[in-house]
C-alpha cells in the first residue's frame, strides 16, 4: 500500500494500481527463483509495476480531460483512531514523497519499510554505498519540503 499511495494520485488510481500490482505479482510468481528474499522480490515487482503504470497513466492523462470526483472516498489505510494532525502530517509526507523522482520515491518507500541497505540496493539495482548517499540527499530534500515556518507572534 505504501507503493500504491506514493505513486497513485487519488482513491480511484490507488485501486487501479493496487489491482495492477497484485496481477503482476500473481503473473510473476512462477518466475520467482528464490535468489532473493520474497519481500525483496515483491518490492521489485511492485515498484516496477508502479513505475510502468505511472508512465502509462501520465500519457493517458495528457490525452483526456480531468473530471472532478463526485465522491471523496476515505483512504482505507487511515484508521478512525488517527488524529487529524497525524493524518495531515502523513498526507504532507506522502505529498512530499510523491514530488520526488520515481527512483528516489522507491528508495524512500523501501527505507520506510525498514529494509537494510543491501536489500534496498538489490531491489533498486544500485550499490549499497549509493543507497546511503542517495538516502541522505533525499532526507535533506524531504526535510526542506516538510519544514514548517516558525510562527512569530
Amino acid at each position: 500500500m505504501k507503493v500504491v499511495r506514493s505513486f497513485a494520485d487519488g482513491p480511484a488510481d490507488s485501486e487501479d494500481l493496487l489491482q495492477e500490482i497484485l496481477l503482476q505479482v500473481w503473473l510473476s510468481m512462477p518466475g520467482f527463483r528464490a535468489d532473493a528474499k520474497a519481500t525483496t522480490w515483491l518490492y521489485r515487482v511492485a515498484l516496477n509495476t508502479a513505475l510502468a503504470w505511472k508512465r502509462k497513466e501520465t500519457r493517458h492523462r495528457n490525452r483526456r480531460r480531468d473530471f472532478p470526483l463526485a465522491l471523496d472516498v476515505a483512504d482505507p489505510s487511515v484508521t478512525a483512531n488517527d488524529t487529524r494532525e497525524e493524518r495531515e502530517a502523513v498526507d504532507r509526507l506522502y505529498e512530499a514523497i510523491h514530488s520526488l523522482v520515481p527512483a528516489d520515491r522507491a528508495l524512500v518507500l523501501l527505507y520506510l519499510d525498514g529494509l537494510c541497505y543491501s536489500e534496498m540496493a538489490e531491489v533498486i539495482g544500485i550499490s549499497e554505498s549509493n543507497v546511503g548517499v542517495r538516502l541522505n540527499r533525499i532526507k535533506k530534500c524531504l526535510a526542506t519540503q516538510l519544514r514548517v515556518p516558525d510562527d512569530v507572534s
